[in-house]
């Protein structure tokens, strides 16, 4: 695995052995960063929820985003992570929390209003369904946030809508599926 574009660009990204993560291949990781592009600025605060590695946090920060929040409850995983962002040199724009994701929104609730939020939840469990309930009334999104999902193609996103969700884009590759949501317009107070 390894760093597509950007700073960190051909950088090689290692992997925790075995089956405790599901690196996302390059190809879908191209073509995902190519949808996400227009929404990486250069205050771009990006979460990553079930971070396996960090590929996808670490592709980020090398395409310009400030900072990255990874989140991964495996500790294999972070420390893998925590390898690659020394080795990309994004350590000081990063941090990691060895967490589930659910507790780990609790405690950076208040904290960040984050721009994207990409999800990489094992599939067919149904945490990303949990994570959308939270995150649809939660102060850490706005209408601007871009929340991205990647699922097995069997997954139901029948919901979304009535979760408050409008779908922006649906990707669908060979294996799996990105699907890009924004909160419809949440009331300020």
């Amino acid at each position: 695995m390894r760093v597509i574009a950007g700073s960190a660009r051909r950088l090689l990204l290692k992997t925790p052995a075995g089956y405790v993560t599901r690196p996302t291949s390059d190809k879908v990781k191209e073509t995902l960063f190519n949808i996400l592009m227009p929404y990486i600025y250069s205050d771009t605060v990006f979460l990553d929820l079930f971070s396996g590695s960090g590929g996808i946090g670490i592709e980020a920060l090398s395409r310009g985003a400030l900072k990255t929040v990874f989140v991964e409850n495996n500790k294999e995983a972070v420390a893998c992570i925590k390898e690659n962002l020394k080795t990309t040199r994004f350590s000081e724009a990063s941090s990691v929390m060895n967490s589930d994701a659910l507790t780990a929104l609790h405690k950076l609730e208040g904290q960040e209003i984050f721009d994207i939020i990409f999800m990489d939840p094992p599939y067919n469990k149904g945490y990303e369904r949990s994570i959308l309930e939270y995150l649809a009334h939660s102060g850490m999104v706005n209408n601007e946030t871009l929340i991205v999902v990647e699922a097995s193609n069997e997954t139901d996103f029948d919901y979304v809508a009535e979760l408050g969700y409008k779908v922006v884009k649906f990707k669908k590759y060979k294996n799996n599926c990105h699907l890009f949501l924004n909160i419809k317009e949440k009331e300020t107070k």
